[in-house]
Order: structure tokens, then C-alpha cells, then sequence
């Protein structure tokens, strides 16, 4: 089966200007709060990680039309029926119709505070030393992931230079798919916007993100 991830934007023509709102709210809706506060609670749980919880937004069929918090509900319900926590029926009913699945760990009110701040670090011990150096200049990878990747579709095949070096860390791409850590070294790479954008980019200005070291090669 294909992978088709809906979330990967950038570089595409046809969604209209960015229009940044000033001083903008962090919810638009009383019940964006509840969304945020309902997908943080059962993500506590361990039946998920972060990057699995990603791939069910990027590859929710009508990711399109749904607002931000709607996507994070979507998600969340197929996610919950897929791990057998809560039933479509039940979702369709809007009420628990079966006895509840016990799950490992529960995040309670008294404890939010002190989860969000020490959050989830994703840096790991080196088994290996980095393969690049700030300075490299280095090649992504050219060919399309077939799972959730975290290397954009607009900068494959691209040139770039590394700028930082962020250490060793969990590996999204393998975490998406439930292959374990499978940590690796990161990078900060940047790319001229006409390396990226073509003569269209106005000359000068740099795009810079983090990648994976199985993402590139000397070039």
C-alpha cells in the first residue's frame, strides 16, 4: 500500500497567501482547548508515540477541508479505534457502549503542568561517530519516502550545507512505523532559496531545517 501524506505543503501552488493574524489567539474555540487537552491526555497513555500520532494526521482522507483542531480530533478518534480503546459505534453514539480497556499510564489534572514542562527529549547516546561536519556540504535524498518522513517533498535532491550538529536522536521516520528508536545524528542544513525555489526565490536569502543523517550525502 502507497503512502500519501496530505500535510506536506510546502513548494505547492494553489492554497492561497499566508495571512498571519496579529496577536493571534491560541484557540479560536472553546473546544480546541478540550482537543488539545483530550489528545495530550491520552497521548500520556504510551498506546502511541508522537511521530505515529503525526502520521495519522498527515494521512487523514480529507485533511484538506478540516481546520487545525479538527485535524487533531480526526486523528485522535482513528487512532483510539485502532488501538480497540473506543468503538466507532461509540463515537457515532457520543457515549461508552463497551467496558473500557485499561490502559498503562493516566496523566491526572495535578500532574499536567509538570508533564508539559519537563516534556519528551529525544536525544540519545552516539553508538557511532557523525558522518558530517559543519561545513559539509551535503546532498538529500532524492527518492519519496513510502512511510511518514520528516524530510519535506520540496527539498529532496537538494544542496545544501550543514550548520549545525544537534547530536543523536530518535529517528521519526522509524518511530512512525513502530520500528523503535532507531536513533540517529541530526543535523541543521541550509539551503539557498534558489536551490530550493528555482529563479523564482529572490537571491540571498537561506532555508534552513533539521535532518536526519540517513537523509543525505556528500555531494
Amino acid at each position: 500500500m502507497s503512502y500519501t501524506t496530505h500535510a506536506d505543503l510546502g513548494g505547492r501552488v494553489g492554497f492561497g497567501a499566508v495571512a498571519p493574524e496579529s496577536d493571534e489567539a491560541p484557540f479560536h474555540a472553546a473546544w480546541e482547548a478540550r482537543a488539545l487537552a483530550v489528545t495530550l491526555a491520552m497521548g500520556a497513555t504510551g498506546e502511541w508515540n508522537l511521530d505515529q500520532s503525526r502520521s495519522a494526521r498527515e494521512t487523514l482522507p480529507d485533511y484538506a477541508r478540516l481546520s487545525y483542531y479538527e485535524i487533531w480530533i480526526a486523528a485522535l478518534e482513528r487512532l483510539l479505534i485502532e488501538r480497540g480503546l473506543v468503538g466507532a459505534d461509540e463515537l457515532a453514539a457520543a457515549q461508552a457502549l463497551h467496558p473500557p480497556r485499561p490502559v498503562a499510564r493516566i496523566l491526572h489534572a495535578a500532574d499536567v503542568r509538570a508533564a508539559l514542562a519537563k516534556g519528551s527529549p529525544t536525544e540519545r547516546a552516539a553508538a557511532a561517530a557523525a558522518r558530517f561536519r559543519i561545513g559539509d556540504r551535503i546532498r538529500t535524498c532524492a527518492t519519496a519516502a513510502a512511510h511518514h518522513t520528516r524530510l519535506p517533498g520540496y527539498a529532496r535532491g537538494r544542496v545544501g550545507i550543514i550548520e549545525r550538529v544537534h547530536g543523536v536522536h530518535v529517528f521519526a521516520d522509524a518511530h512512525a512505523q513502530g520500528l523503535g528508536e532507531a536513533p540517529q545524528w541530526l543535523y541543521g542544513v541550509a539551503f539557498d532559496a534558489r536551490e530550493l525555489w528555482g529563479t523564482s526565490a529572490a537571491p540571498g536569502p537561506k532555508v534552513a531545517f533539521d535532518a536526519w543523517e540517513s537523509y543525505l550525502e556528500p555531494a
